[in-house]
């Protein structure tokens, strides 16, 4: 056994090593907020891969340090930087996991109050300074993934890593969706495809055919308490589904107990997610938590025809 010290100025953590300590495969893991970091990061180690992780500050969970090789620390708005942490370490394959809040850019001062370097400055003058290119979500992180690549550092999806999360289809929970939730879910299905092909956002929340609210910015948490103020008697469906032109290198949809206890606060009973391409974290603990609820959760396929059509896999297989 291998004792290996991390050092790092915030973070300074002392880990046993597997005999595989020795590990020669290099990758990089930049670690937004939530789980899902953690889990990548474990898997990682279960393959016996070297992982460098850069931690959001703000965002990232301390306790990636206890997994990962070597962790640091780093600013939203530190590209130069993590550019040159990946590169002293040798590392040209990299991914991204968890949630950045994209909102915190638009708070006064925006930027600024992230003190960012130099290199990130110059790459997004376009969006945030002469507006010359927008700020979607695929935009901005497109022009973070090109920037790294031009320096030989290339990301991949971080389900390459823990496939296992991603959800196959059928049904999670004991109780199926009523002839009525399936319109509901069908009707939300057609919004949702929609708001992701306009790379707004993920998530929308409908009751009786008619939208409740739909997710932009704020995340979809957001979303389904807006709903459930809204919609005070409760019963409602939330759809999430990936993009029609989804990368799935990012922004991958998750669900996860924070979405689901989210549901019970609002008031939402129905949660419809999208097949082969939504992760699903703490699966069993998720529908053990669902059922005692009396949620229901289902994972469709995306239609036969068009993407905006919305044709569920879930009509087929759930009603009766």
């Amino acid at each position: 056994m291998i004792k290996t010290t991390v050092h790092d100025p915030i973070q300074k953590t002392t880990r046993v090593d597997p005999p595989h300590a020795h590990r020669t495969r290099r990758v990089g893991l930049m670690a937004g907020w939530g789980d899902y970091p953690l889990v990548v990061a474990r898997a990682m180690r279960r393959q016996g891969l070297y992982t460098c992780c850069l931690g959001v500050v703000g965002h990232a969970d301390p306790r990636l340090a206890e997994v990962c090789d070597d962790f640091r620390w780093i600013g939203l708005a530190r590209c130069g930087r993590a550019i040159r942490y990946f590169k002293q370490h040798g590392i040209t394959e990299v991914t991204m996991a968890g949630k950045i809040f994209k909102v915190r850019l638009f708070k006064r001062g925006g930027w600024l109050r992230h003190l960012p370097d130099l290199r990130t400055v110059r790459m997004f003058i376009p969006h945030f300074w002469t507006r010359r290119k927008d700020c979607k979500d695929d935009t901005l992180l497109n022009a973070v993934v090109d920037e790294f690549a031009s320096e030989g550092i290339h990301f991949g999806p971080a389900t390459d890593y823990a496939p296992e999360l991603l959800i196959g289809h059928g049904q999670l929970t004991r109780r199926k969706p009523s002839e009525n939730q399936l319109k509901d879910i069908e009707f939300g299905w057609q919004i949702a495809k929609e708001l992701g092909r306009l790379d707004v956002g993920q998530s929308v929340a409908v009751k009786n055919q008619a939208v409740l609210a739909m997710e932009a910015i704020e995340g979809t948490d957001q979303c389904i308490r807006r709903a459930g103020t809204l919609c005070p008697s409760g019963g409602f469906t939330v759809v999430k589904t990936a993009k029609p032109q989804q990368d799935m290198r990012f922004d991958v949809p998750t669900v996860g107990m924070k979405t689901l206890k989210t549901m019970v606060e609002a008031g939402a009973r129905v949660l419809a997610v999208e097949a082969d391409r939504t992760i699903v974290l703490d699966r069993q603990e998720l529908i053990d938590f669902a059922d005692s609820k009396g949620l229901i959760i289902v994972a469709m396929g995306r239609g036969q025809g068009s993407e905006a059509s919305g044709q569920l896999y879930a009509a087929n297989k759930f009603a009766g």
